[in-house]
């Protein structure tokens, strides 16, 4: 979701915009650069009503997502001569940026719009998980031909209903846009086809020396490992 009007962020208000036209700030661009510095955004949540530092992260990791969004071609993923050389400056001590996955505008944009859905999203918890001790919050559907809950009445808390669910173009991948492989052993790295739009996630089962063997050869091929660990 491409963050267009200060109306876009989630908990701003119209009398918020007025509040922020008073500092100085009259644009997505003007307030993006307010938010990277500590004094402008302390001035931020002290002069904005009902805003908090929370609310302020949020619009601060929304807006990067979308300058991300925007730029075209600007996360494509790097060939394999690039990666090993990012290697190479790894070995010498230097930051090495992690691959990121080739996606077209439409994939971005629900990827960033998955995450403002997902913070909206609430809490489904069981029916009457506060009143018995021997029911957990975990969440089951309420059953019973007197069931308030069931009913969507009034004051009754939120049920699991389709209308919460994700954009279609971004369910199944991972936060970064990769479409995660499951891989068990040095072999199963053969099921990722496309390394610009797939990548491994190694099982948890797997030891820590078979892991590191498959990190080395996902590291030769330009794969991706999602939960990959530092060696030591």
């Amino acid at each position: 979701m491409t963050i267009k009007s200060f109306t876009d962020l989630p908990g701003l208000k119209e009398k918020n915009v007025a509040e922020l036209e008073s500092i100085g700030i009259t644009t997505i661009d003007a307030l993006a650069n307010a938010l990277n510095d500590e004094n402008k955004v302390k001035e931020i949540i002290k002069t904005l009503s009902r805003v908090g530092p929370k609310t302020v992260e949020k619009w601060k990791s929304q807006i990067s997502a979308t300058e991300g969004a925007v730029e075209e071609g600007s996360e494509d993923v790097k060939d394999i001569t690039s990666e090993s050389k990012s290697i190479n400056r790894k070995e010498e001590g230097k930051y090495t940026p992690s691959i990121k996955p080739s996606l077209d505008t439409e994939t971005k944009s629900a990827i960033a719009k998955r995450e403002i859905i997902s913070q909206r999203r609430p809490t489904f918890k069981r029916q009457e998980w506060f009143r018995y001790s021997k029911l957990k919050e975990g969440w089951k559907r309420p059953k019973g031909i007197h069931s308030k809950m069931k009913r969507n009445l009034k004051r009754r808390p939120p049920v699991v209903d389709i209308g919460f669910r994700g954009p279609t173009r971004a369910r199944g991948l991972h936060s970064s846009g990769f479409e995660e492989i499951f891989v068990c052993n040095v072999t199963d790295l053969e099921k990722v086809v496309d390394i610009k739009t797939q990548a491994a996630r190694i099982s948890g089962t797997v030891g820590t020396k078979k892991r590191i063997d498959i990190q080395n050869r996902a590291k030769e091929l330009g794969i991706r490992v999602l939960n990959m660990v530092v060696q030591i």
